[in-house]
């Protein structure tokens, strides 16, 4: 019946069905959703720390061709989304034009979105230069899920800054020079040890030495990867 007790028409049924059909599309794709949460916080998810320049990124690669892992780095996905020039991405220029952080809650949902992108298809996540304190590791454990592992490549400091003015000489990078890399060198380590510490404790790191050629440190790694 329509208003005032009329008789609906065809059309006014219509409109009924339409309604329910985008109910049901909005119920199947909140379910879906919900599932997806489900899948990341019940995958496997490594956490890699290692130095600038200690070879994580090529480790990473190697991971993702064998173990078809997806590499999340929080860098790149603040780099990306500002470059999409989104709502998110002014924000976030605005905020790192001035020097000041991005809020913890932001690079959480950025990282837990890509993550969520990805369930269907990955065997497991790569969360790459983060946490960088032990606070961000409780609160991502909070909103998306525990680590099964935290890899940590460790090559000693004088290597990643051969390493470094190495790449600096193709780079054009400006932070590629000595001063600026032994002070990006000095951070990583206050920031790093904590944390590194903090997994310890809990049993779930595994430290590769990347001193050594590339395919041999990636034995170590996958030596890590099999044993979950």
């Amino acid at each position: 019946m329509g208003e005032g007790g009329l008789p609906c028409s065809r059309n006014c049924t219509d409109v009924h069905t339409q309604g329910a059909r985008e109910r049901q599309t909005v119920t199947e794709g909140s379910k879906a959703s919900t599932q997806k949460r489900d899948k990341i916080k019940d995958s496997k998810i490594i956490f890699v720390v290692g130095g600038p320049g200690s070879g994580k990124g090529t480790q990473c690669e190697k991971i993702v061709a064998k173990y078809g892992y997806t590499h999340l780095s929080s860098g790149d996905l603040l780099r990306a989304e500002v470059a999409s020039g989104s709502d998110r991405g002014k924000q976030l220029q605005a905020i790192m034009e001035k020097g000041e952080l991005v809020p913890l809650d932001t690079v959480l949902d950025m990282i837990k979105d890509a993550m969520i992108a990805k369930a269907d298809v990955s065997k497991g996540f790569l969360i790459d230069g983060y946490p960088r304190e032990v606070k961000q590791g409780e609160e991502f454990e909070k909103k998306i899920g525990k680590p099964c592992l935290l890899l940590y490549v460790d090559a000693k400091a004088e290597t990643m800054v051969k390493r470094l003015l190495k790449r600096g000489e193709t780079s054009g990078r400006s932070d590629d020079n000595e001063e600026t890399i032994k002070k990006r060198l000095d951070l990583y380590y206050k920031a790093t040890e904590p944390v590194i510490a903090f997994y310890e404790s809990r049993g779930i790191v595994r430290k590769v030495d990347s001193e050594l050629p590339v395919d041999d440190v990636f034995a170590q790694v996958s030596k890590a990867i099999d044993a979950l």
